[in-house]
């Protein structure tokens, strides 16, 4: 029998290991604390809609609580980049995670005092502040925990820990708030900032370049000038944050638990888990499969499913199609999530991967709340369904529009070529 003939390319190539990021120390205890975090947060999120909507019965209300919290990003978030790369971001993660602990405490406070609304939106934003310094530090700390070759499984798998976490956090989240009411989640919350805290206080970082340089205008709002230099980081971005803003439907998820679909806060709580869901799946997909050889084509066409699932959840009046449509959104943002994500570390230099991470927090931290914003309104003026279904429809016109104007895009192969871009600060 002839023996089939090997390529040395082919010989010499290693075989793909799904989980080499977990080889190392530091990423683990790294990559748990942030899943505990994020559940916290997911499940606050749940407590936060649904005591807004039951004490306001306000579409407007809800889309205030994004404005509360999208704020602080777009405010912030370039002074959080130059902060991340000037201090410590371990000391930085470490203090924001505190400062999240005692906003969450005091939500509990108010929840439980039944103090007025306001003073919620007020302590959304403050938190909001915390958290848009610890985005732009969180960003830019991963790379320095795995090495190159191993950072796109990192990021596949920081993303399925997220994606976990959010489905974990609604589903409690919901049936706490069901079972107990609002401020106890809120305190859980705080537990679960501060667990973030102490796995972190192990964690040894290296290869961090902090930057001593020059300090001033130029330096602060260097990240902006590095994004805008390099198109396919801005092509990524742009995208991720239009998709958002027009084709996110989280923010109205309590109107239709309580009017269109009628199934209460339990069922919010799995309406919000099921992008999760959808995302955990297809996160282990990525991870498990050979690394991806046409990112940018299928970047644009998860994209675009995401809008199209976004029009039929928009439109329908079943649970389960509802939640089969939300399974999706989850499982095309998951693909978006790990292209853009590998892109922007992967061109960065270490020294501005603080400011660009700030940049990237910008367009996307600020664009699901600012998304929320945006249906909170709609809805209030033409209704949830137009709102929904309206946006999901303006997110495929942003894929049509991005592959006009960003060609390179669509032609962008595997990460295995990509290396920092040389840049001043």
């Amino acid at each position: 029998m002839r023996e089939k003939a090997h390529s040395p390319e082919a010989e010499a190539r290693p075989a793909h290991d799904p989980y080499a990021a977990f080889a190392h120390r530091n990423y683990r205890f790294y990559l748990f604390g942030s899943l505990v975090s994020v559940a916290g947060r997911q499940m606050l999120a749940v407590a936060v809609g649904w005591e807004i909507f039951q004490r306001t019965r306000s579409p407007a209300a809800l889309g205030l609580v994004g404005l509360a919290q999208a704020l602080p990003v777009i405010l912030m978030a370039i002074p959080a980049g130059h902060v991340a790369d000037r201090l410590p971001r371990k000391m930085v993660l470490m203090v924001t995670q505190l400062l999240s602990a005692l906003g969450s405490l005091g939500l509990a406070a108010i929840s439980w005092k039944q103090a007025p609304v306001g003073w919620v939106f007020a302590l959304l934003f403050a938190t909001a502040v915390a958290r848009t310094f610890n985005w732009a530090a969180r960003g830019s700390f991963m790379p320095n925990l795995v090495p190159k070759e191993v950072f796109p499984n990192a990021v596949a798998w920081n993303s399925n820990a997220f994606q976990v976490a959010s489905v974990i956090g609604p589903a409690a989240g919901g049936f706490l708030v069901a079972k107990l009411g609002f401020a106890p989640v809120y305190m859980l919350d705080a537990l679960c900032a501060f667990s973030f805290f102490a796995l972190l206080a192990p964690v040894t970082a290296g290869r961090a370049v902090v930057h001593t340089g020059p300090q001033g205008i130029k330096q602060l709002f260097s990240g902006i000038a590095f994004v805008w230099r390099t198109k396919i980081v801005l092509a990524t971005i742009t995208l991720d944050l239009f998709a958002v803003l027009l084709g996110g439907a989280t923010a109205l998820l309590p109107i239709y638990a309580d009017g269109i679909l009628r199934c209460g806060p339990v069922g919010l709580g799995w309406l919000r888990a099921a992008p999760s869901v959808g995302a955990v799946v297809m996160g282990m997909l990525v991870a498990h499969l050979p690394p991806m050889q046409r990112a940018g084509r299928t970047l644009l066409l998860a994209v675009a499913g995401f809008g199209a699932a976004t029009i039929v959840f928009g439109l329908s009046t079943s649970f389960w199609l509802s939640m089969g449509m939300l399974f999706l959104t989850g499982a095309f943002d998951n693909i978006s999530v790990v292209v853009r994500h590998t892109l922007v570390q992967l061109l960065t230099p270490d020294r501005m991967r603080g400011r660009v991470s700030a940049v990237n927090n910008v367009f996307i931290g600020s664009s699901n709340e600012l998304g929320a914003f945006e249906s909170g309104i709609t809805a209030a003026w033409f209704g949830p369904v137009i709102s929904v279904a309206g946006g999901g429809v303006g997110t495929i016109v942003v894929v049509l529009a991005a592959t006009w104007l960003w060609p390179g895009l669509a032609k962008l192969g595997s990460f295995d070529s990509v290396s920092p871009v040389a840049a001043q600060d």
